[in-house]
């Protein structure tokens, strides 16, 4: 699964290892220089530090790690940088600059923002498979084999790429550049990330501030639930609205037979390829279609395309769907995740606590597919087992960002995270999915807290932040 919203969540990330261990003997030197990043208008430093493959082993082989620094626009205002983990797992710092001018727009006046490529991501050694257009007319078995043999084919450690190993990178990085206590952004499964960094060197981190928080318990791959009840909160939303209800008075009906259509088994399609008009005959799958319906959840905007989506594949019209999940997976778009780093840290970190009694638990139809074929992919990568270990208390002060229609790190999510962390204010705005850094207020909410991160925040201003119109017809969302 994979998102375009700030942050990737591409299966939620969880859990994790902290030692009690001890800091690095001398902190790694850094080679800097000026450099321009697709997404970024302004010159940008990026910074090249060696850090252990392992970090049991400091004087063994070495690995390059990528950093981006945007410095403050006020130069010398203030010492406490603000670190940018990026999600997924698989997304590199490098690859969202562009929220630069977004959800940092407020907070780079007097900060440096420093964003990391985790490792195996970016420009941090990325682990992952060549994406091919034809991938997208391929059967499930044919892109589960070709995804086997880049497995066998790739030399990579998979055990050094653990959540764990990259919070040890996060240290190295702060002593490399000479920062004090930093503040940590996590979004999506950069929370998991900061809250483990957050844990192994807690004099290290001034507040953290998480956007689509992971708890602690959360097992990526058993999201199914999570998934149906943002589903079922847009057709509710869709029941509520006059203009989506006379449209299309049977959604719930014409989405159940969709779902049971394609149990029953594939469709085989005939149309104009969305991209270049030609005929073309794919075919529609169920792991296809609820992965493509899960995709589209994650951006509210999306969503109020989704019942025109579904209206139309009902009565056979697929190509608006084609189109959206084309989109979903662009083979022209930059910045893709590195998904064999991906399964690297989930094989490693959630699929061990997938039992049996978690996915029954786990109801309904969206990402089971996904579940379904975690454990093969697993016994292909051969990964370590990271042991799950008790959340021990983040006492530094924390801001939590939920958006109530996320479908993957719900505001639920968040209220775990929070038994563990006295000093954290959780804020949830009504109508957003996953993400909220860069709707609305805010971003000056970002900025406000950083500066007085021990003070409650007033954040009524995100009840103003309106919900997206529904798309009733092939022009577009409704004025």
């Amino acid at each position: 699964m994979k998102t375009r919203s700030m942050f990737r969540l591409s299966l939620l990330p969880l859990a994790a290892l902290w030692l009690t261990a001890s800091a690095a003997s001398a902190a790694p030197t850094a080679a800097t220089r000026s450099c321009h990043l697709p997404g970024a208008v302004d010159a940008l430093r990026c910074v090249s530090i060696d850090v252990p493959l392992d970090h049991a082993k400091p004087g063994g082989e070495k690995l390059k790690l990528h950093v981006t620094i945007a410095p403050a626009h006020r130069a010398g205002t203030r010492g406490d940088p603000l670190f940018v983990l990026a999600g997924g797992p698989g997304e590199a710092g490098s690859d969202v600059v562009g929220v630069l001018s977004t959800a940092f727009s407020r907070v780079r006046a007097t900060r440096d923002i420093v964003f990391i490529d985790q490792r195996g991501t970016g420009r941090s050694g990325k682990l992952d498979c060549k994406n091919k257009p034809e991938h997208e007319h391929m059967t499930e078995d044919q892109l589960e084999a070709e995804l086997f043999a880049c497995i066998g084919a790739t030399k990579a450690s998979w055990g050094a790429y653990t959540t764990e190993a990259a919070a040890r990178d996060t240290e190295l990085v702060r002593q490399a550049l000479g920062y004090g206590a930093v503040n940590v952004f996590g979004g999506s499964y950069g929370t998991r990330l900061g809250q483990v960094y957050a844990r192994l060197y807690p004099s290290s981190v001034r507040s953290l501030i998480l956007d689509g928080v992971a708890a602690p318990d959360q097992v990526i791959p058993a999201a199914a639930k999570d998934g149906q009840a943002a589903l079922d909160k847009m057709f509710a939303q869709c029941e509520k609205d006059a203009g989506c209800r006379k449209a299309f008075p049977q959604l719930r009906a014409e989405y159940d037979g969709l779902v049971a259509r394609l149990e029953a088994g594939p469709i085989k399609l005939s149309l104009p390829d969305p991209r270049t008009a030609q005929p073309i005959t794919p075919t529609m799958t169920s792991a296809r279609f609820l992965g493509t319906v899960h995709n589209i959840l994650y951006s509210p905007a999306d969503a109020r395309r989704l019942p025109f989506l579904i209206h139309n594949a009902a009565q056979g019209r697929w190509q608006p769907f084609i189109a959206r999940q084309n989109l979903a997976g662009d083979f022209g778009m930059q910045g893709s995740i590195a998904m064999l780093l991906h399964f690297a840290v989930v094989c490693a970190e959630d699929v061990p606590r997938m039992t049996p009694e978690l996915l029954a638990q786990d109801t309904g139809k969206l990402a089971k597919s996904l579940a379904e074929q975690m454990p093969r992919i697993c016994k292909a990568m051969n990964v370590p087992a990271v042991a799950y270990k008790t959340p021990t208390p983040i006492q530094a002060p924390a801001l939590l960002l939920s958006g109530a229609l996320d479908p993957v790190t719900p505001p639920h999510r968040a209220e775990t995270a929070a038994k563990f962390m006295p000093r954290a204010q959780h804020l949830v705005a009504e109508n957003v999915g996953h993400g909220v850094s860069q709707l609305g207020c805010a971003p000056r909410l970002l900025r406000t807290f950083l500066d007085k991160p021990q003070d409650k925040l007033d954040a009524s201003c995100l009840k103003e932040i309106p919900p997206p119109t529904f798309q009733l017809g092939s022009a577009g969302p409704q004025p």
